[in-house]
């Protein structure tokens, strides 16, 4: 009987073995998107303890920790960190079944080499191996990252940022490639017109333009995705409720901004129309430059409005969202390839109902350009999990072509999160491996090895514009 997380975790027949061991788990690991902290790369952080690396921003953990009937101050209260931790020992054994369980293990395996259960009875004890070795020099963010086999990451950015951390990380000449990802979410958030002007008043400082209007404002935008560009970013990122693809004239759009810069709070329609052009334009500077678009869709953000008011957002209070997909998607990409300015896109799919409308979605806009053009992206956020794995594995293999999808990501703010990617290895070749041992794919190691070398690396690193080597 097979033991946890033993060596063959989650690989279930011989065939799965072999491509896992030998094929997929020495590859390097090409992290395209995630929320890590990249001043904290610059400054090669060393963390004082388990709490600082592991539960800090993890909403993950807090939602677990609600559940559990764990107070607010241990998830993003005043509680010491040691207090913070020790919850989270008492709460994992409770997370039976759920995607933490296996991640809060792999993690502690790797890179720390822990294979305790974690728990109330053995927290302070790994409280302490941990902390001791977090505060050795091979335990420094850039050491954990070359433990963890990493080649290249990407983190995310709002077009403000000044990138002053990136230039650092390049300047020290960090093998590791930390590229950025060009996040424009706050310059198309319509809904408020107070937040957003402020958002625009700072942009005027930082790009030198004055936004007198919506055909300034785009100038300054641009400005911001040249100075993004020329620091290395190759790719942008969205996080939508739904597809915006509402028609619209240039002359609304110019009266909408209007409203926006007088402080004038906008109806539904209007926010619509706003959304649905910055969306035009901003993938269209992106396939300008050669950039990859990427869709977040489907996330119901901040429904808890005692706690958003409370602690803010980001903090564990969202959910799957019940959002009309297939035809604003097909409305926007359409949009664009009818003027043959359509960037490589990459759509993730928070709502599993909606799986297979994504996944045919692609292939309607595959123009033979390049192998993959149009992605169906992995597993995300609700749908980061085995079942989630699974489910996209399957329903691209169905309507698609696995073996030209770009693999995993970590989409996390933790540094210990890169044993996703084994995770996500792992369950891919025990699909593989399942479908050889009852006779649906052909024993045949070289072809077999290869597809799983592509997907969990060579396809991203031939598929991505940023340099790694």
């Amino acid at each position: 009987m097979p033991e946890f997380m033993s060596e063959d975790f989650l690989l279930q027949n011989e065939t799965a073995r072999v491509l896992y061991h030998e094929r997929a788990a020495g590859l390097p690991i090409y992290d395209y998107h995630c929320h890590v902290i990249a001043a904290e790369i610059a400054d090669d952080r060393q963390f004082e303890n388990m709490s600082q690396v592991w539960l800090a921003g993890d909403h993950y953990k807090w939602r677990a920790m609600r559940t559990n009937g764990v107070a607010e101050r241990y998830c993003t209260g005043d509680a010491s960190d040691w207090e913070k931790f020790e919850q989270w020992a008492a709460t994992v054994p409770a997370c039976l079944r759920n995607p933490l369980y296996h991640w809060t293990h792999l993690e502690l395996k790797r890179p720390f080499g822990i294979t305790k259960l974690l728990g109330p009875d053995t927290a302070k004890e790994i409280y302490d191996a941990c902390n001791e070795m977090l505060t050795t020099p091979e335990f420094s963010v850039r050491n954990i990252m070359r433990k963890m086999n990493v080649k290249l990451i990407c983190t995310t950015e709002d077009p403000l940022d000044s990138l002053e951390h990136h230039a650092k990380i390049r300047d020290d000449g960090f093998e590791i490639k930390v590229h950025t990802a060009w996040r424009p979410d706050k310059a198309m958030a319509a809904e408020n017109a107070s937040l957003l002007n402020a958002w625009i008043d700072r942009l005027q400082e930082i790009a030198d333009v004055y936004v007198a209007d919506y055909h300034s404002y785009l100038i300054a935008l641009r400005k911001r995705h040249d100075e993004f560009h020329a620091n290395g970013c190759r790719l942008s990122d969205h996080g939508l409720e739904a597809a915006f693809a509402d028609d619209y004239t240039a002359r609304e759009i110019t009266l909408i901004f209007e409203r926006i810069r007088s402080g004038k709070a906008l109806n539904a329609v209007e926010v619509g129309k706003f959304k649905s052009a910055m969306m035009v334009e901003f993938a269209l500077m992106d396939h300008e430059k050669g950039w990859v678009q990427q869709l977040h869709v489907g996330a119901m953000r901040n429904n808890n409005t005692r706690f958003f008011k409370a602690i803010g957002p980001d903090t564990g209070f969202d959910s799957i969202g019940d959002y009309l997909t297939a035809a604003p998607l097909s409305r926007f990409l359409d949009r664009l390839d009818s003027q043959d300015k359509l960037a490589k896109t990459i759509l993730y799919n928070l709502n599993p109902r909606d799986n297979a409308i994504m996944a045919t979605m692609i292939g309607n806009f595959q123009d033979g350009s390049t192998p993959g053009k149009m992605q169906f992206g992995s597993g995300w956020w609700f749908m980061d999990q085995k079942d989630g794995m699974i489910s996209q594995i399957n329903t691209v293999s169905n309507m698609g072509l696995l073996s030209r999808f770009v693999g995993m990501l970590t989409d996390s703010r933790s540094f210990l999160s890169y044993p996703r990617h084994e995770y996500f290895r792992r369950i891919l070749c025990n699909i593989i491996g399942s479908d050889v041992e009852n006779g649906e794919l052909p024993r045949d190691m070289k072809l077999l090895g290869q597809m799983v070398e592509d997907i969990c690396y060579n396809n991203a690193k031939n598929y991505f514009p940023m340099e790694c080597d």
